[in-house]
């Protein structure tokens, strides 16, 4: 017989220790695992995304990762989809889910009420061509401009979102970020879990975490996926570590430089991440390096 629960999404930046508080969440209270990092979504893309390995997850059943191939695009709206009826299967059996990433607007995209306007293929085509002709950086500028909310959530080489939200602005006439919703009571009743750490030594541990995926394989993990297509992938392509490993084969083949690109890249990523999920005060915030983590929040989340 099914009881009565509510998801938990733990969030944060990247490097924090979400993933493992949210196994230790799910073991704690009986529930199962619902992914909300974009790049997790991609089957092979491992080491590059610090995907859980399997005797990280402790037992725990994880949902909606490996579930899309590299050459296909990610789609916030199909993750909603995807998404909310995987929470509302697992709560239709009293299974509490617990939503774990970085991914902002796919964690806003399950726990509120955010709408995806239409599209229009002769806009995007033409916003595309600009991409092409002009380059990326030239329509993330004009976004700025448009919509600086919405230019501080993306990052600029992220060439699929920023015309999709130039697209909004055309279609609809108002900023993109208008069309996500102003904080209010979640979807599900969620309860939003922040992770975070100070910032020098959350730098630390981003360059910790870069190095040792180059030491366990990220780069013939990426001439795998090449030979997947990889590099037609709109978005897989533009993860943060692949893109520096094919730009490195695609020119000197300096992979150490390509780290060091991938630790700076990833610093300015955990900010964006910080400023998104901050704006938000529904969400109570917790020290990732509290050796008590888990036992604070299991705390705070009790009735």
């Amino acid at each position: 017989m099914s009881v009565s629960v509510s998801p938990v999404a733990v969030v944060g930046p990247t490097a924090t220790g979400k993933t493992a508080l949210g196994v230790e969440l799910a073991l704690a209270l009986g529930g199962e695992v619902v992914n909300a990092d974009a790049m997790q979504l991609y089957r092979g893309m491992d080491i590059g995304t610090a995907k859980a390995t399997a005797q990280e997850r402790r037992g725990v059943p994880h949902h909606l990762l490996d579930v899309l191939e590299v050459r296909q695009a990610a789609s916030v709206a199909a993750y909603q989809r995807d998404a909310r009826a995987r929470v509302e299967e697992l709560l239709a059996r009293g299974v509490v889910p617990v939503l774990v990433g970085g991914s902002g607007l796919y964690v806003q995209a399950v726990v509120d009420d955010l709408r995806f306007p239409g599209t229009d293929p002769a806009v995007r085509a033409e916003l595309e061509e600009q991409a092409r002709k002009y380059g990326t950086e030239s329509l993330y500028r004009r976004l700025a401009e448009a919509d600086p909310a919405a230019a501080e959530a993306i990052l600029p080489s992220n060439t699929r979102r920023i015309v999709r939200a130039l697209e909004v602005i055309e279609l609809t006439g108002q900023p993109f970020s208008a069309n996500l919703p102003a904080p209010g009571t979640p979807r599900y009743g969620t309860a939003l879990i922040g992770v975070d750490r100070a910032v020098a030594e959350l730098d630390e541990r981003v360059e910790l975490r870069v190095s040792r995926m180059f030491s366990a394989g990220l780069v013939d993990e990426v001439r795998e996926l090449e030979a997947m297509g990889l590099r037609e992938g709109r978005t897989a392509s533009r993860a943060l570590g692949y893109q520096q490993v094919l730009h490195a084969l695609d020119t000197d083949g300096d992979f150490e430089q390509a780290a060091a690109r991938t630790v700076v890249a990833t610093r300015r990523f955990v900010r964006r991440q910080r400023s998104w999920f901050r704006r938000d005060d529904r969400i109570s915030w917790f020290d990732g390096a509290d050796p008590a983590l888990a036992d604070r929040v299991l705390r705070a989340l009790a009735p």
